[in-house]
């Protein structure tokens, strides 16, 4: 790949999977390479750092103990495998499509449709959670300006950040992502003087193991609770993805790909596993605290002064960066389907700064209804979107999964060069990561609010697949007359 790429637009080949998805298309001047190698390390770190990791660990943690440890490691293993396979796929040929372009390419334009309109719903209805939680956590700190307001405030800064220039969007990421591993990193710190008795707020000395093997033992609701953590987590790693989107908009792709594929390891590690293991090691799981905020109980045993008014500034830095990110990735995945044909050409148009500008504003209006069925209409129509995206996640890895068997065998035979970045264990590894997430696919029904998931989002990628078919049959119809 040149070290200045013009453009990251795709176009549909006839070849085989694998076959090079970019290419030239009327999208003005096309998609820069504004975004540097900091930009793209922090990107990939916060990627994995959501609101979810400091707000909603606590209810795996009461759901499977200590246990819920095993959970994360399994998701975190799960997370990298199919990290592993999109950072082959992505190394090889870096668009900005990623993932739905791949599946274009290798499973046919009905995967590559489905796929890619089922993962812009689901970031454009994270931008409604993620406006909604900021603008809480603003409210309680200036009650004078209601929270819908903020709402508003913090949607329209961060969607002139991202229509200004993709190195604004990358500068505010690269900041927001380096606040929260200095939080992690201050956390783990902190917590571990704490777990060995070094800091004298915590105790009478070192808490050693007896949180992790007491209060019911390591796993005190049973084996069983470690798949119910499971359920608890997957979604939480959602994000770790974006990278490989952003990657097409650097000076050079494939070092950025390779370097994000090769670190996601220790990001998992130390962020989720490492986190988690400082919680559970120094309080009671059982602990109402822990349920309710686990990070704001361990800086309060500690003695950290204001730790809640602390963690409330982390968790904003969080919910900001998802909402900044959200609505790159997007604005970049419409781009991405209109250069295909399968979304407006508008949409796939930049302006003079290489911004995709239709496909940020078309993603930003409908992030404004979901905020708006949010506070009007929140048990109903907003739970419906909510429940009807919540398990895209697993649809994109399943996806990611099929895409590299079949890209992989493509390039070995007519490319094998371009594969720098390699899946480990090739196709055993694959058909194992498919068969275990089937597997969750499948608990996912033996729970309740899992059940109501899955069936939705069933409902929704039938719908656009349906799409995707009647317009492919359209269009079989229209080349043969």
């Amino acid at each position: 790949m040149s070290a200045q790429p013009p453009t990251t637009t795709e176009h549909h080949g006839s070849g085989a999977p694998g076959a090079d998805a970019g290419g030239a298309a009327d999208s003005g001047a096309g998609l820069q390479a504004g975004l540097k190698n900091r930009h793209l390390s922090m990107i990939a770190i916060g990627g994995v750092i959501g609101a979810g990791l400091f707000i909603g660990s606590g209810a795996g943690i009461a759901a499977a103990g200590p246990g819920i440890l095993v959970s994360y490691a399994l998701v975190g293993a799960l997370v990298v495998l199919v990290m592993r396979m999109l950072g082959e796929m992505a190394a090889a040929n870096p668009v900005s499509g990623s993932f739905s372009a791949y599946a274009d390419e290798a499973l046919g334009r009905w995967a590559g449709f489905t796929i890619g309109w089922l993962y812009w719903f689901f970031w454009v209805v994270v931008l409604a959670v993620e406006a909604t939680a900021g603008a809480a956590i603003l409210t309680g700190w200036v009650p004078a300006v209601p929270q819908w307001a903020w709402a508003l405030i913090v949607m329209v800064v961060l969607t002139a950040t991202n229509l200004f220039s993709v190195g604004s969007y990358g500068e505010f990421e690269f900041w927001f992502a380096g606040i929260k591993v200095v939080a992690i990193a201050a956390f783990l710190v902190l917590g571990g003087l704490a777990v060995f008795g070094v800091l004298p707020a915590a105790g009478d000395g070192a808490v050693g193991m007896a949180n992790l093997t007491g209060h019911g033992g390591f796993l005190p609701n049973g084996p069983g609770a470690i798949l119910t953590g499971v359920l608890m987590v997957v979604f939480s790693f959602m994000g770790s993805e974006i990278v490989t989107l952003a990657a097409g908009e650097s000076a050079d792709p494939r070092k950025a790909i390779v370097k994000a594929t090769n670190s996601v390891i220790w990001r998992i590690a130390v962020f989720y596993l490492g986190s988690i293991l400082i919680v559970v090691t120094l309080l009671p799981w059982n602990s109402p605290e822990v349920a309710k905020s686990p990070y704001v109980a361990v800086l309060d045993h500690i003695g950290v002064p204001h730790a809640g008014d602390v963690m409330n500034v982390i968790v904003l830095t969080a919910v900001l960066s998802c909402l900044n990110s959200g609505l790159y990735t997007a604005s970049r995945m419409a781009f991405s389907l209109g250069a295909r044909g399968d979304a407006p050409k508008r949409f796939s148009r930049t302006i003079s700064r290489g911004v995709p500008m239709a496909a940020i504003l078309a993603s930003v209006v409908f992030g404004f209804l979901a905020v708006f069925f949010n506070y009007q209409y929140p048990d109903t129509v907003f739970q419906f979107l909510l429940n009807s995206s919540g398990a895209v996640a697993l649809f994109v890895w399943l996806v990611i999964c099929f895409s590299q068997l079949r890209m992989r065998r493509a390039l070995e035979r007519t490319a094998p060069e371009r594969l720098t970045v390699k899946m480990w264990a090739y196709p055993y590894l694959t058909w194992i990561t498919i068969a275990l997430i089937t597997f969750v696919i499948g608990y996912m029904f033996t729970d309740p609010d899992g059940r109501e998931q899955m069936i939705l989002s069933l409902l929704a990628a039938a719908i656009v697949l349906g799409v995707a078919v009647l317009r492919e049959r359209k269009r079989d119809a229209t080349s043969t007359t």
